[in-house]
């Protein structure tokens, strides 16, 4: 089967939330799984390298581009049987969430609001306000470009960890196809509140459930209010979010880290701390940020801070890919100067290197 459109020397650029990089060779777009397995394979055949596209929300292109091919997934697809959602890697994910809450159903809520593709989810174990998909994902169906052959991957092997999966650690190996979820019925409540701003915003204590919409249309305000809700006329949604993860750091780099903040900022300032087991402890990258003088708006230049979180790096228009890349460098070099932590980035980089 042919694919829905082949674009040679193609922008990707207005495919990416940052609206930054440069031209494919070859730009595919495929709208059925068949025809995503087709145009893998025949990249694989002849070696050409492949960037597959999603929603474009997590991927930070270099200037010169991408030379191979770009697969942009188009599929669409939404089957909802009782508490069992099954969603094509290319719907759009805050629809996908959307439609469950519409449905009465709880275990994405408070996902709502995050942009890219229903695809993408699995690959970062996205997650935001308390919820992680890892946590309702059932199976993940993907191409295996190893065993040349379509997979299902019961949760249990997919290697879900704080932004990270088996998909993220083998980025040339798997295309994810579907994702399907076991969702709960709770008529029409959330899943237990967990994160304190959410409950904070909705005046409920911590493991309170609320309508499932009510916490939906919460988070879309709380992430508003940071500029993590796409708006083309709002250059700080023209990022990739949470450029940076939150650090997660083992016993003895705790302590180095705390007589570092205690140094620079007194005995008295306690950091945000949250344990995560085996000793380890996750602080807030924000924070780091903040706290090393990267305010909101820091720059000068065409990239710069979102003027409404210091987490994200936004183009405020005519930026390059290398002058996003020199801020997150700097940001880089004087977390590690003031904290001694080393901040690494969430979005996928191809061609760029921080």
């Amino acid at each position: 089967m042919d694919p829905v459109q082949v674009l040679h020397d193609a922008p990707l650029a207005p495919l990416t939330t940052f609206r930054l990089g440069g031209p494919a060779d070859r730009l595919v777009v495929a709208g059925t799984d068949d025809e995503v397995i087709a145009a893998v394979r025949e990249a694989d055949e002849s070696r050409t390298p492949l960037l597959v596209v999603g929603g474009g929300s997590n991927l930070l292109i270099g200037d010169k581009g991408f030379a191979g091919t770009a697969l942009r997934i188009a599929t669409t697809g939404f089957r909802l049987e009782g508490t069992r959602l099954e969603v094509a890697a290319g719907e759009v994910w805050t629809d996908t969430v959307t439609r469950t809450v519409e449905a009465g159903l709880a275990g994405i809520e408070c996902l709502a609001g995050i942009p890219g593709s229903a695809g993408a989810t699995p690959i970062q174990n996205v997650g935001a306000y308390g919820q992680e998909v890892s946590a309702t994902i059932s199976e993940v169906v993907a191409y295996d470009r190893v065993e040349r052959a379509t997979v299902t991957l019961p949760n249990s092997a997919c290697a879900f960890s704080y932004r990270h999966s088996l998909f993220k650690e083998h980025p040339e190996r798997y295309v994810v196809l579907r994702v399907r979820f076991e969702l709960e019925d709770a008529g029409g409540l959330s899943a237990p509140i967990k994160y304190p701003e959410t409950a904070r915003a909705l005046g409920v204590e911590a493991g309170d459930r609320v309508p499932a919409a009510t916490a939906r249309e919460t988070v879309l305000k709380l992430r508003a209010g940071k500029g993590m809700v796409l708006d083309p006329e709002d250059h700080d949604t023209w990022s990739a979010g949470s450029f940076f993860t939150n650090p997660i750091l083992g016993e003895d780099e705790f302590t180095a880290f705390l007589a570092r903040v205690h140094d620079r900022l007194g005995p008295d300032v306690a950091p945000p701390a949250f344990p995560v087991g085996d000793g380890r402890t996750k602080t807030s990258a924000a924070w780091l940020i903040d706290r090393a003088g990267f305010t909101k708006g820091y720059g000068t230049g065409p990239a710069r801070i979102s003027t409404k979180h210091t987490l994200a790096l936004t183009n405020r228009g005519g930026a390059t890919t290398e002058d996003l890349l020199a801020l997150a460098r700097e940001v880089v070099a004087g977390v590690e100067q003031a904290f001694g932590v080393t901040l690494v980035n969430e979005p996928v980089t191809v061609n760029a290197e921080i």
